[in-house]
């Protein structure tokens, strides 16, 4: 009988981590109190989907931040393929791998390593990448920081190219 209290609470465990919609949550809670008696409504109500801002910004987003400088734009590919396929201008390059390091690093050690403003806690914080891989990444990095205000790109520097692209042309 344990032994089946414990499959049934992992497969509820699995559902909460596999899956962040707010009704595949609820019916996790659900399951775990039923099964083992653990309370976890207070953790799905602050963890809410419908609570939470938007995770993702579009290309006209993106272009309005960067113009009314209201967040930081942080670019986390490598250097060598800003170089090769160009940036978005006004981001800020942190490569992935050194984002957690990066962003706890004191202001005037960040403005000299990335040579940019270091976003506080509450600030917009937009990250980009190719194609919003690594962007989506960083958002879970930075959330686990404790940054609150955080958005990822998910079209990427792709996206952007072929926007601004097609406005040269216009």
């Amino acid at each position: 009988m344990a032994l089946n209290a414990c499959c049934r609470l992992t497969r509820c465990v699995l559902r909460v981590v596999e899956n962040r919609n707010g009704a595949v949550r609820a019916l996790a809670s659900r399951c775990l109190y039923q099964h083992v008696g653990v309370r976890t409504d207070l953790w799905t109500r602050r963890f809410s989907s419908a609570d939470q801002p938007a995770v993702s910004v579009t290309y006209e987003q993106v272009k309005k931040l960067l113009v009314v400088r209201t967040g930081v734009v942080i670019d986390v590919r490598e250097p060598w393929e800003l170089r090769e396929y160009g940036s978005i201008p006004g981001s800020i390059n942190v490569p992935l791998g050194q984002l957690s390091a990066a962003l706890q690093l004191k202001p005037e050690e960040f403005k000299e390593k990335y040579g940019g403003e270091m976003p506080s806690n509450g600030e917009s914080l937009v990250f980009t990448c190719l194609a919003g891989v690594r962007s989506q990444k960083a958002l879970e990095a930075a959330q686990s920081l404790g940054y609150s205000n955080v958005q990822h790109y998910p079209g990427g520097w792709q996206d952007w190219a072929k926007h601004e692209i097609l406005q040269a042309k216009v």
